[in-house]
């Protein structure tokens, strides 16, 4: 008899805590996870990676390597993309593991909602965000992506 595709247990660790996570903030999408765990599920090619941040902050600030790239919200004045659905049902079949980025993990929290609400049953923010929370002094210099010093690019 043939083994069923086994899920490595990192895999599975993983998985069970953005379930957790996702119960415990009563999350209407499957689930959130930390930058670090977005990384490994990316790179085990068990889910793959959506930046939602506009163009401009992929041109400035920098670019996750192998990331799809669809702004939710569209720069300078933040107004919702009319063409982020269209885009992501191009790249996305509804049955992919998605993991939602964003500068701060809000916009990419609002993304993973629209996406469930269309179909989309495996969908995860990615919490912290590239940029990650702000200071006391309001300097984005606490967590995220890039502190966490996961790959990135200009």
């Amino acid at each position: 008899m043939t083994a069923v595709h086994e899920i490595p247990a990192a895999v599975q660790q993983i998985m069970e805590r953005a379930a957790t996570r996702g119960r415990n903030e009563n999350l209407p999408y499957r689930g959130a996870v930390t930058p670090t765990e977005a990384w490994t599920l990316a790179q085990l090619g068990v889910a793959r990676l959506l930046d939602v941040r506009s163009s401009e902050e992929w041109a400035l600030v920098g670019r996750v390597p192998g990331a799809a790239e669809i702004a939710f919200r569209l720069y300078p004045d933040w107004r919702p993309n009319p063409d982020f659905l269209a885009a992501v049902q191009q790249r996305f079949a509804t049955t992919d593991r998605i993991l939602l980025l964003c500068r701060s993990a809000q916009r990419s929290h609002a993304a993973a909602q629209v996406l469930a609400a269309a179909g989309y049953a495996s969908c995860y923010n990615i919490l912290e965000g590239f940029e990650g929370d702000k200071s006391a002094a309001g300097q984005r210099n606490i967590n995220g992506w890039k502190l966490r010093e996961l790959p990135w690019q200009h």
